[in-house]
């Protein structure tokens, strides 16, 4: 059996993934019924928006105390986004933080790679979230639907 439609039986959805220059998977998202562009960063604590961004993707924000660091990049100043709504193809995740920051050097070096700019990162809070399996060999992400309850 293939593994797509063992996990379409296990109530998982499938998200198509593009494998661009710098090796990193590229996935097409909605956040609060706004299309982006975003990397897929298994290594990234927290999904992000890049600040700049914040009014495209409909975001209040709030200064946060937390310093983000990562790749490239460490001590930067962030915001939180509270209440947002993300969608990967079917998967839809209500009531979830982004954390803003500047995400220039991530478009920096993607660009100096020759791949498109994106708009931020889906990371391990989603991937958790949403009982992630990532099919390498296929390009494609499954993530387990969630029920909610009005």
């Amino acid at each position: 059996m293939k593994l797509a439609n063992l996990l379409k039986r296990k109530k998982y959805s499938k998200v198509n993934l593009k494998l661009i220059n710098t090796n990193h998977f590229e996935v097409k998202a909605k956040i609060n019924g706004v299309k982006g562009t975003f990397i897929l960063d298994t290594g990234a604590s927290n999904s992000c928006i890049d600040i700049n961004l914040a009014e495209k993707f409909n975001l209040v924000s709030e200064d946060s105390e937390t310093k983000a660091a990562g790749a490239g990049a460490s001590g930067m100043p962030t915001k939180v986004s509270e209440n947002n709504t993300l969608e990967l193809k079917e998967w839809k995740y209500k009531n979830f933080a982004l954390v803003l920051l500047d995400l220039s050097h991530v478009n920096d070096a993607l660009t100096t790679h020759e791949a498109n700019e994106v708009d931020g990162i889906i990371g391990a809070d989603i991937l958790q979230k949403g009982k992630a399996i990532i099919d390498y060999g296929k390009k494609e992400l499954f993530l387990k639907r969630l029920i909610f309850k009005y």
